[in-house]
């Protein structure tokens, strides 16, 4: 299990550093991701457990995507103090282009390695995440 945890790091860190040279993080497209791919009526409370950080971190990421014009923050008109979160179409294309230079190097990583295997892991790490999910969310009776 120990390659999971490093392969995640030096994934992230990688990330990072290639995100770094366009301006942003890999925080910073997870929330846009998180955001993008998430019903419109999504609150900023349910982004941040989708992102799996508190929600005090999420706001200051959100603060400055906001700051940047690539998030909007939208009132809630049944609770006003929920937010809901979209992306503005300055939002979008950084994303996609965020995407875009992802791609490239995953594509690197992933030579030959099978489509197969591939699928295989990406199946493991699907229903590992979804049992961690369950595990921390509805804790078993004692």
């Amino acid at each position: 299990m120990i390659a999971i945890v490093l392969a995640g790091r030096r994934w992230r860190s990688l990330l990072d550093e290639r995100l770094r040279q366009m301006g942003h993080s890999a925080s910073r497209m997870e929330a846009m991701a998180a955001i993008a791919y998430s019903p419109a009526s999504t609150t900023q409370i349910q982004v941040a457990k989708r992102v799996g950080i508190e929600g005090p971190t999420l706001t200051r990421t959100l603060d400055m995507l906001e700051a940047d014009g690539l998030v909007e923050r939208l009132a809630d008109p049944s609770d006003r103090r929920n937010k809901h979160m979209r992306l503005t179409r300055a939002g979008y294309k950084a994303l996609g282009e965020m995407f875009d230079i992802m791609a490239g190097w995953r594509q690197q990583l992933l030579d030959g390695i099978s489509k197969t295997d591939i699928k295989r892991n990406l199946e493991f790490l699907s229903v590992l995440l979804e049992r961690i999910d369950t595990g921390l969310t509805s804790p078993e009776d004692p």
